[in-house]
């Protein structure tokens, strides 16, 4: 298994974030991951330019996995309140709970390096930025594909199983296949 490093989405890591997402046509046609903060603009362009500015600005956040120098994967997460456009919201509010400190919502893996241990690897790395940041209560809706075939391209919130190895607790299943998971991250103390 190689050996993968993870760094924070910052204005530095910005053009290995933008490489990847260029190699792949945007991904997910052209959303460029701010489909979960705000509604795009509709166009590659569009969505590239207001997520270039939300990176630089600090508003988004996400754990990078790269192979050697070459970004291959992320796990997008923030605060509840700037990831407002989650899927499943009427099941998930359905039954009142108290509001997540963090919601991770998307992840994306080069389909090079699928099936190899990057979802993982991200959300491990999402996990650690959590608590530099902080900490909290940490939710995701991830999708259970346990005795199905499902695509890897399509898990946008990776698999319920890579979830449950962090230690993440289901909550309740709000879709066919999806589930309401959390997980209380304890704050990295400074050293």
């Amino acid at each position: 298994m190689p050996e993968y490093t993870v760094k924070p989405l910052d204005s530095s890591t910005w053009p290995d974030f933008a490489s990847l997402v260029e190699r792949h046509n945007g991904v997910w046609g052209g959303c460029w991951c701010i489909g979960f903060h705000q509604r795009g603009t509709g166009s590659y362009d569009g969505n590239r330019s207001i997520k270039e500015t939300m990176v630089r600005e600090g508003k988004t956040h996400a754990s990078l996995v790269y192979d050697g120098d070459l970004a291959i994967g992320w796990c997008q997460f923030g605060p509840a309140a700037s990831l407002p456009r989650i899927k499943h919201r009427k099941k998930i509010e359905s039954e009142p709970m108290d509001a997540p400190n963090w919601r991770i919502t998307c992840f994306f893996v080069d389909k090079q390096y699928r099936s190899k241990g990057v979802s993982a690897v991200a959300l491990a790395g999402a996990l650690d930025l959590i608590a530099e940041a902080g900490g909290g209560v940490v939710e995701s809706y991830p999708e259970n594909v346990e005795g199905r075939k499902t695509a890897g391209a399509f898990l946008y919130n990776s698999s319920l199983s890579t979830f449950e190895r962090q230690g993440f607790e289901r909550i309740r299943q709000i879709g066919k296949h999806h589930w309401l998971v959390r997980k209380t991250v304890h704050a990295k103390l400074a050293t």
